[in-house]
Order: C-alpha cells, then structure tokens, then sequence
C-alpha cells in the first residue's frame, strides 16, 4: 500500500500523520498517478488548521503535484501509461506517492519542464499568470505593488510583471530576502519591519499603484488600499497573516471609488479549456526564460510537518518541493 500524509483531525502541524493508505482503481474518467514530486502551498496549512475546512477527516493533504500515469480508467481518450504530467488546484490529495485524479486536470509536461519544477510552479504559476494577466491585465509603464515579494508567488509575480514591462516594488522581512527579491525583478524592495510602506510607495509613486497585489490578508491590507491611486485595484489572494474583517464599501469609495477582488484559481482555470491555455503560457515563459522557477527548498514527504513549520514560520523563501 502507498503511504501519505494524512489528517484525523485539524490543528498545528503535530496532526501530520505518515501512514499507508487504500488506493482505489481509476473510475470513470479517472488515471492512477504514481507521484514523484509534490508541491507545498499555504493553503495547505488551511486545510490542515481547519481554517478552509475540508469535506471530511480523515484526508490527504495537498493541491499540486507532479508524476507518471500508471494506469487509465475507462473513457480516458488523451493521455497514456507514461505520460509525464502536472495539476494544481484540486482535488486535494496530492501529499501522496499515488493517488487516483481525474484526468481533466491534468496537463502534460513538456519536455522543457522537469517533474520537480512542475510542481513547484503549476499552483502557484498558474496563480501568477491569472494575477498578471487576467485580474489586472499589466502593461508597459505600470507600477505595482507585491506584497510578500520573495515568497513563492512572489518571485514568479515579480519576473513575470518585469517581463511584461511593469516596473516592481515588493515588500520583503529581511535584508536578505530583499537581495533574492532583487534578483528576480523587483525594483524596489521595501523593509515592512523597519519601514512604512505607504509612504515608501507614495515616494516613490505619489498618485499611487494601479494594482496591489496581496497574499499576506490581514496584517497589510489597509495599508495596500491606502497604496492604490483612484480608481485602483485591490487584489487580495491569501491570507498568510489571517482573514481580513468585514469590509464596510466607505472604504472604498474614501480613498477613490477602488475595485477589489478576491480571486481563486478554480475561478480561471477551472474548465478545461482555460487549464490547457493557461498551462501552455506558464510553459511558454518559463522555456523562454522570462520566468525562473527554482525550488528553494526540498523536504521528503514523510517530513511535511517541519515543512509546514517551517513555512508558517517564514523560514522559507520561493517554492519548496515534497519528495515522496
């Protein structure tokens, strides 16, 4: 029997549980995928802390993954034994040596990609390009604002933004995350700990960003409505610091008659057709050059607890890869 981390109950990391469990034929629809590389994402910690409750305990973590089709279930027309294929977004499950999937979220890797990159990048790239290229289409001469700029998101949003002609300023912990920051395009890396980031921004942009782009939540979202010029857009996509309150619209319309936006993944990728030509674009920047995903850090998947620790405790930077 496989094995896989799995949750009997929410909480802290400690309810990781490296165990074996069943694995089903493939259904209808449906291809056993023998997984070689997992990603990890925030919404992980989510699920496992309850805080995006899941449909049932117990259950196998993760969102995104990497492997080789093992077997086919009946009606499944475009892929074959062997294939090297990606997914992200669900269904949850992937912190798994295998697992049976449908095969509609599946993509096929192209040769250019590496099981291990793919998924460090299919989440979260997929996350990226429907930010910079779908919620708030970037053009050349926009300035925007990415909070959380030497995450994983975060590195991919800063090259791909550069790429697209934006000039970029992130926000960072550290002075060292500022240098990786740098490193993948930001422009103007910003201290939040030691400095005020409206002002730094109102500097160095004084009518304000067209677009702020926010996976922190909580801690840093009034401060990104005040960073907008009128008529601005707030893209708020996680919540690393906890949920935001309720937001009375005033708010809005005081500083500008603002948009905002809390997108999800399953909201631009979820049919078919926009997977397969998202995918494509994210392949195709990243063959190209334009956008570097590099796994910064890799755990086995037996050691997803440290990971998580590790991760909430911001002692990671870009993506990190479980290995099964």
């Amino acid at each position: 029997m496989p094995k896989a981390i799995r949750i009997h109950q929410t909480g802290g990391p400690e309810v990781l549980q490296w165990e074996e469990v069943e694995l089903p034929a493939p259904g209808t629809g449906e291809v056993q995928l023998r997984q070689t590389a997992v990603g990890l994402n925030f919404i992980d910690t989510y699920h496992r802390s309850g805080l995006y409750p899941t449909d049932s305990l117990p259950v196998v973590l993760g969102m995104e993954g990497a492997g080789v089709v093992e077997s086919l279930g009946e009606g499944v027309a475009d892929l074959s034994v062997g294939d090297r294929v990606a997914y992200a977004g669900g269904p949850i499950g992937s912190y798994s040596e295998q697992r049976v999937i449908p095969a509609d979220r599946l993509v096929k890797l192209p040769d250019t990609v590496d099981e291990r990159t793919a998924a460090a990048m299919m989440l979260k790239g997929l996350t990226t390009q429907y930010l910079v290229r779908h919620c708030y289409a970037i053009k050349p001469g926009d300035v925007v604002l990415v909070h959380a700029a030497a995450g994983g998101v975060g590195l991919l949003l800063c090259q791909w933004a550069k790429h697209l002609g934006a000039t970029v300023i992130g926000t960072v912990g550290s002075p060292e995350k500022a240098e990786l920051a740098v490193a993948h395009g930001c422009d103007h890396p910003i201290l939040y700990k030691s400095e005020s980031v409206v002002q730094r921004v109102r500097e160095l942009v004084p009518e304000g960003v067209p677009v702020v782009y926010d996976s922190v939540g909580q801690a840093t979202f009034f401060d990104s409505l005040d960073c907008l010029r009128p008529r601005g857009l707030m893209v708020t996509f996680g919540q690393s610091s906890g949920s935001v309150d309720p937001l009375p619209v005033h708010e809005l319309t005081a500083r500008g008659s603002l948009y905002l936006t809390r997108p999800t993944l399953a909201s631009y990728s979820g049919v078919r057709s926009e997977l397969l030509a998202n995918s494509a674009e994210l392949f195709e920047v990243v063959a190209s050059g334009a956008v570097n995903v590099e796994v910064q850090q890799t755990y086995a998947l037996s050691e997803a607890e440290q990971a998580h620790r590790d991760l909430e405790g911001r002692q990671t930077t870009g993506s990190t890869v479980l290995l099964p």
